[in-house]
């Protein structure tokens, strides 16, 4: 396995495929919660294919890294971006991050700077702020995450097996995904820590990082489907395009939140557009 070992002793797993453009260039994928690299799969081979050279790594905690007890703090998590960067020398990446993997961008740009980073993209992210306070009214109620923290608590298996359908938007009467990409997408999440698990809920629930957006500087996408009931849009996306100078967003109708999976030829293709093909 391809790793590197981070200043506080914690072995991350990466992939690092196709060749790239220059030197010191590369897109940068940061997957979601609770899943892994792998994850990445359609989109990894579409812009490797297509010339660019593509990392995709395992946060702390989940897929091949290794299971820390701490670091699942969004100051943490992008620190260990910023050391997978630096540790491949890179200088111009693209960063795109879905769901959970949003923040760790948002958070990279806002504690380390633009310097290196050439473009943006945000999926289904969970920026700027996703639970609701009295400065954040269009959030998602706490009890939303208290929930999942004690289903997760409760009967961690049962959870994700559940968590899963909503994610691609199956229902009893319209199965979006198969039942395999189901079994698929509960593996990885069973790969991660019970620890990881519940502190990221946390994490990407309670971190603000409206902040972080004013920091940025580069071109910026904004993907997200308007039938994500995992982190709605309203919450989301439409307030994170407001907060970043020159952003542009594109909302993919009736998609859910696993739109990576369900929507993976046009997101291929609009990557492939703003990362440039």
């Amino acid at each position: 396995m391809t790793t590197f070992t981070t200043k506080d002793g914690t072995d991350l797993y990466y992939n690092d495929w196709g060749h790239g453009r220059a030197p010191g260039e590369a897109v940068v994928l940061i997957h979601g919660w609770p899943l892994d690299a792998d994850s990445w799969s359609a989109q990894a081979v579409a812009l490797a294919e297509a010339g660019h050279r593509v990392i995709a790594y395992d946060r702390r905690g989940f897929g091949r890294s290794s299971q820390p007890w701490d670091g699942y703090d969004y100051d943490t998590l992008s620190d260990d971006l910023a050391e997978l960067i630096d540790h491949l020398k890179l200088d111009r990446v693209g960063l795109v991050g879905f769901s959970m993997g949003g923040g760790e961008v948002a958070r990279y740009v806002g504690r380390h700077g633009a310097e290196k980073v050439a473009k943006a993209v945000l999926i289904g992210a969970v920026t700027p702020f996703l639970v609701k306070t009295d400065t954040n009214p269009t959030g998602v109620d706490q009890a939303v995450f208290d929930e999942m923290l004690e289903g997760l608590r409760e009967d961690r298996p049962h959870f994700l097996a559940g968590f899963a359908p909503g994610f691609y938007g199956n229902s009893l009467i319209r199965k979006r995904v198969s039942s395999e990409v189901l079994a698929w997408t509960f593996q990885m999440a069973m790969l991660a820590s019970h620890r990881a698990t519940l502190e990221c809920v946390k994490a990407f629930a309670m971190t603000d990082f409206r902040a972080d957006l004013s920091a940025f500087t580069m071109p910026t996408l904004i993907v997200h489907g308007t039938a994500d009931t995992t982190v709605p849009i309203d919450a989301s996306a439409r307030v994170t395009v407001r907060l970043i100078a020159g952003s542009k967003l594109i909302e993919y109708d009736d998609e859910p939140h696993g739109l990576i999976v369900t929507a993976s030829d046009r997101l291929n293709a609009d990557l492939l557009a703003f990362l440039g093909d």
